[in-house]
């Protein structure tokens, strides 16, 4: 693997899982085995990244810079400062994917701009995950990221990206903060038509892992699954006629 200057973004994975290698290919820890630094949401995740692969010095002695939503956008070149002086550097987000659902994104723009090498290895996704265990179609989807939190915001934005979802005939996903999950699944039985398929997937690639799809009429006869704490993804498409 060359040894050049660049940003290296490295897929993490989605839980605390003892072997990493399950889940991450070997190019990944080839990338990780060169870099100088890494760049992380925070320094207790960073760290445990790193602790996953061997290093090129110990893993303590590697400097981990914080990216994250607090980061100021003019403060961004700083991060890149390393690898136009000749260093190679990662950047990983807490679990699955750099750049999606995450800031990183910025970065890599940044990066592109002035002329630095990038690269991208492949990993989990909870969002293509969910996708292809829920049985709902995959050919047109939008991740919508987080809904608006306030209650009846967020009731009217779900009627939209129904309306949406009928008439245009795609999937919608979004995510909710662990400790919200259980509003946000009772807001979405309140809001969808009886026939929409609803999904929802928790603790993907865990041995707790879960995922449950029917539509709203079913969801609503059924005991509904704990999703206390646990991260999870929601999926749902609505049918232009109702399924019988």
């Amino acid at each position: 693997m060359s040894e050049k200057p660049a940003l290296l973004l490295l897929p993490n994975v989605l839980g605390d899982h003892a072997h990493s290698e399950l889940f991450l290919p070997k190019s990944v820890a080839r990338a990780v085995s060169t870099i100088d630094g890494l760049i992380a949401e925070s320094e207790k995740e960073g760290r445990r990244y790193l602790s996953r692969f061997e290093t090129k010095k110990p893993a303590l002695e590697i400097p981990i810079a914080l990216f994250n939503e607090h980061t100021p956008p003019d403060s961004i070149d700083f991060f890149l400062e390393p690898i136009v002086a000749g260093e190679r550097w990662g950047l990983v987000s807490d679990a699955g994917l750099p750049c999606i659902a995450d800031p990183g994104s910025k970065l890599v723009l940044r990066a592109r701009q002035r002329g630095i090498t990038v690269q991208a290895f492949v990993g989990p996704s909870s969002i293509l995950l969910a996708l292809m265990l829920s049985g709902l179609p995959g050919q047109k989807f939008f991740f919508q990221g987080y809904l608006d939190r306030d209650l009846q915001k967020r009731k009217r934005e779900l009627v939209l990206l129904a309306d949406m979802s009928a008439r245009e005939e795609v999937t919608q996903l979004f995510i909710e903060a662990p400790y919200r999950n259980a509003q946000a699944l009772e807001c979405l039985l309140q809001s969808l038509p009886d026939h929409a398929l609803l999904s929802v997937g928790w603790d993907l690639t865990l041995p707790t892992q879960g995922v449950l799809t029917q539509t709203i009429q079913q969801w609503k006869k059924c005991s509904l699954p704990n999703l206390e704490k646990k991260p999870a993804i929601f999926l749902f498409f609505v049918p232009q006629k109702a399924q019988t």
